[in-house]
């Protein structure tokens, strides 16, 4: 147990290469974790309260009554870190530890101080940063980046009843990822699972889960520019699942550009080749552009298009991060003057480059 206050630092996410292919079994995606944070402060109380600094939300009262949390609101802001509470508390009273009154609050860089979205992964860097907080001021000993994972994991999927977790892991561990996602219903499936308890699960071994890190290659350059679209991530994966379904010779041909491209970027990395690594980015944008047309969505809108093309024209591989449809997209270039042409000529078209960087460490105490 950490010595009461603490704060948690819990960096955002960008997805590098293989959206939509890890829903699927053993597929890998690229992630990174960033360095925009969110910041999640524990206290020792006398009665328990919760703030969310960013949507004007101070000091609600909760209660945490036998596997069930009572907020004093109902706003949809606190959906997430309220179903972190009850999953991290209830792992505690499984271990027989005591839960004291406190108070937490949670404080967010993560979007834009319009409260507009950039896709960084807000959501889940408030559970992350929820059950790190707690786990730490609570448990006898540090605890482990697998557990604070696991249990981040099962709230935020508690939630959403879909996703890869990706962006758990992003800011859990940190650093660049090979990731293979759990699978969204066997989670589910597990927790339906009779005596199943939250200890039980978290021990238990996720059979299609890998968390690989990665050296972040440092011969390139980031560039990460934000549209101003929002973009809709649970309808375009429905789009895609659907196509999955319809089309499956499409899907399929998708899966394997998908998969050749995130193993020449990883390959790359690991071998410190920067022509594999600008490859693969630029097969992935390929493979995701045309998963789009066969879904009938706009993974690559126009606005990511512009994005896109204006990279490659200056000597960049881009694409879109995440699901697509608005929100951010990437390029990677071999010199700094490279990136300084883009940011500029991204200014010039409308799109706003943000100063966003790797960021090796994972949830971690300030």
């Amino acid at each position: 147990m950490v010595k009461s206050p603490l704060t948690v630092k819990v960096p955002g996410k960008l997805m590098v290469a293989g959206e939509y292919a890890v829903l699927d079994q053993y597929q890998r995606l690229i992630v990174m974790a960033v360095d925009k944070y969110l910041y999640a402060t524990i206290e020792s109380a006398e009665e328990n309260k919760l703030s969310l600094v960013n949507f004007d939300l101070k000091n609600l009262s909760w209660s945490f009554d036998e596997d069930t949390i009572h907020i004093d609101s109902d706003v949809e802001q606190t959906r997430f870190v309220k179903e972190a509470l009850r999953v991290v508390l209830t792992y505690v009273k499984e271990q027989e530890i005591e839960v004291p009154n406190f108070a937490l609050e949670i404080r967010s860089e993560l979007d834009d101080v319009s409260g507009a979205k950039y896709g960084l992964g807000s959501s889940a860097a408030s559970v992350v940063g929820t059950v790190s907080a707690i786990l730490t001021h609570l448990l006898p000993e540090e605890p482990d980046t697998e557990l604070i994972f696991k249990l981040a994991a099962i709230a935020h999927i508690n939630v959403q009843k879909s996703g890869s977790g990706a962006d758990i892991a992003a800011s859990s561990y940190g650093g660049w990822l090979a990731y293979s996602s759990f699978q969204a219903e066997w989670l589910l499936e597990e927790l339906e699972r009779k005596n199943m308890s939250i200890s039980r699960l978290v021990k238990k071994s996720w059979q299609y889960l890998k968390v690989e890190q990665l050296d972040f290659p440092e011969s390139l350059h980031l560039c990460v520019g934000w549209t101003g679209e929002p973009a809709s991530t649970t309808e375009l994966v429905a789009a895609v699942r659907k196509m999955k379904h319809e089309k499956h010779s499409d899907y399929a041909g998708f899966m394997v550009k998908s998969g050749t491209s995130v193993q020449g970027i990883t390959h790359g990395v690991k071998e410190n080749d920067d022509s594999l690594i600008l490859e693969g980015i630029t097969m992935n944008r390929q493979a995701l552009k045309k998963l789009g047309e066969d879904a009938g969505i706009e993974i690559e809108t126009a606005e990511l298009a512009k994005l896109c093309d204006i990279a490659e024209e200056h000597g960049g591989a881009a694409k879109p991060s995440g699901a697509g449809g608005g929100d951010c997209g990437i390029a990677f270039v071999p010199t700094l003057e490279q990136k300084e042409q883009i940011e500029a000529a991204w200014k010039g078209a409308g799109i706003v480059p943000l100063p966003i960087q790797p960021q090796k460490t994972g949830a971690h105490i300030l």
